[in-house]
């Protein structure tokens, strides 16, 4: 299969994931390569427009990690993009929305969520070798009250 063929297989299969789980408010598709999933919406850095993508994700104490590997393509993908100019999002997770800050993490706190995610999905050390840009790993911190359910 080309990388290019392979690429817009696994593009369609998280738009896919991401309308299965958006449709259901969060019941169905919770799971993917074994990782937990959520909803991250960003506004778009150029537009203003709301963008949602499905995401992987570990959680650390309150915290939410996620990774921008982008499949280890080239460039960052359009989320983390859009998260560097727009640092507030929102999350969807089972049902529960909420506001999160994102920041993008360094050094040693880096390299230890780095591992934690390696382990969890061993694809991303794979995407690493792909790219020659270092893969953010992106921490999300609820930013306000306890999460609400979404209504159905």
């Amino acid at each position: 299969m080309t990388r290019r063929l392979r690429r817009l297989l696994v593009v369609l299969v998280w738009r896919l994931h991401r309308w299965i789980y958006r449709r259901s408010g969060g019941r169905l598709g919770g799971r993917l390569v074994g990782m937990p999933v959520l909803l991250l919406t960003t506004v778009g850095r150029r537009t203003g427009r709301r963008h949602e993508t499905a995401l992987t994700y570990l959680r650390e104490a309150e915290r939410l990690v996620v990774i921008a590997s982008n499949g280890g393509a080239p460039r960052h993908p359009e989320w983390f993009r859009n998260l560097q100019v727009h640092p507030q999002a929102e999350v969807l997770i089972g049902g529960r929305r909420m506001t999160v800050q994102a920041r993008e993490a360094t050094g040693p706190e880096r390299e230890r969520l780095w591992a934690r995610l390696v382990q969890a999905y061993r694809g991303y050390a794979a995407y690493q070798v792909r790219t020659s840009r270092r893969i953010p790993v992106v921490i999300l911190s609820p930013d306000g009250p306890s999460p609400t359910p979404v209504p159905r």
